[in-house]
């Protein structure tokens, strides 16, 4: 399998400014072939369209290191906060974008990778890729580590499904929640939580390298969030898996950032440009949420006029002519 992960870091240190320019690293990486996989569009039928999950069941103690993560985290937040960034009104008349902008975001933002994670990660250079989304069904489970707590399972379960149906109704493309055969996992997990999550990973990507695995095991505490979206090696690139990792830890607002953003970008908006505003897919944590220009990227991203495969340069005419119909050309 061959796919993309896309990860978001902190930009910030605490006291100091740190990688102001490494909100995300997105990602082209190798995977061993999947065996006894459901293939998409199996059995269908038997995919229901409700999650059920207990929100409330007692959680397992959480470690001393998990508790010091949060408390670095609600800093980060704070920090973030007081300087007017994270902001969650979807954009406004302070941040224009015209058709030629949004052009040239999608094309930055849908057709480039920033980093590879063959034996680590490895700066790729904005290295071109070919136009990846599902062709297949979305099936969505929403998973909670044993340490999360009730109240974060409770607020944070329905927000999600929501979520998924809002961006089944900007993509169109269908997204099925579901607790059985997903293709597509939420985690949200603890710091002891992740760290054991290995078998769990390998049974939502079989084959599965070691290296993959100790990326998500091992995460620095500068990597806020992380998603990974895979297809099979031999396809035109359509994504078949995908699974995003959410800190539990978080504040609500910078988890919730994080769900929006890890979430959307498993769609197939791998990459982050430092010129895209206003939009979640940049570097400088301007935005928590999801704005309009970022739906405006994911109702282009899954025009049937676009084909998964395609280069920058096949799609741009395309993408001209989409991105005129959406801001009426502007």
């Amino acid at each position: 399998m061959i796919g993309r992960c896309s990860y978001r870091a902190a930009p910030y240190s605490l006291g100091r400014l740190l990688r102001q320019n490494a909100r995300k690293f997105a990602a082209t990486f190798g995977l061993l072939a999947a065996t006894g996989c459901v293939t998409p569009g199996q059995n269908d039928a038997f995919y229901d369209n409700t999650i059920s999950i207990d929100a409330l069941r007692p959680e397992v103690i959480r470690s001393a290191k998990s508790y010091k993560i949060e408390a670095h985290y609600q800093k980060l937040q704070d920090y973030l906060l007081v300087r007017g960034l994270l902001r969650k009104d979807g954009g406004g008349v302070d941040t224009p974008f015209s058709t030629e902008d949004l052009v040239q975001n999608f094309v930055r933002i849908a057709f480039f990778d920033e980093y590879d994670t063959n034996g680590g990660l490895q700066a790729v250079n904005n290295k071109a890729s070919p136009l990846r989304r599902w062709d297949g069904p979305i099936r969505m489970s929403i998973e909670f580590g044993d340490t999360v707590s009730a109240q974060i399972r409770k607020d944070d379960l329905p927000r999600i499904k929501a979520y998924a149906k809002r961006l089944e109704r900007v993509s169109r493309k269908r997204i099925n929640l579901t607790n059985r055969h997903a293709n597509y996992h939420v985690l949200v997990l603890n710091e002891d939580d992740r760290r054991q999550i290995g078998p769990r990973l390998l049974d939502m990507i079989p084959g599965a390298s070691d290296g993959l695995i100790r990326t998500v095991e091992n995460l620095p505490k500068t990597t806020l969030c992380l998603v990974l979206a895979l297809s099979e090696a031999q396809s035109t690139g359509g994504y078949t898996k995908a699974v995003a990792i959410i800190r539990a830890e978080h504040p609500d607002l910078l988890r919730w950032s994080c769900v929006h953003e890890e979430v959307a970008q498993g769609l197939g908006l791998a990459n982050d440009s430092a010129a895209a505003r206003q939009s979640i897919f940049n570097d400088d944590e301007e935005f928590a949420l999801l704005t309009s220009h970022d739906e405006f990227l994911l109702r282009m991203l899954y025009d049937p006029r676009l084909k998964t495969g395609m280069s920058a340069q096949q799609a741009l005419p395309i993408v001209r002519r989409i991105a005129a119909e959406l801001t009426g050309g502007t």
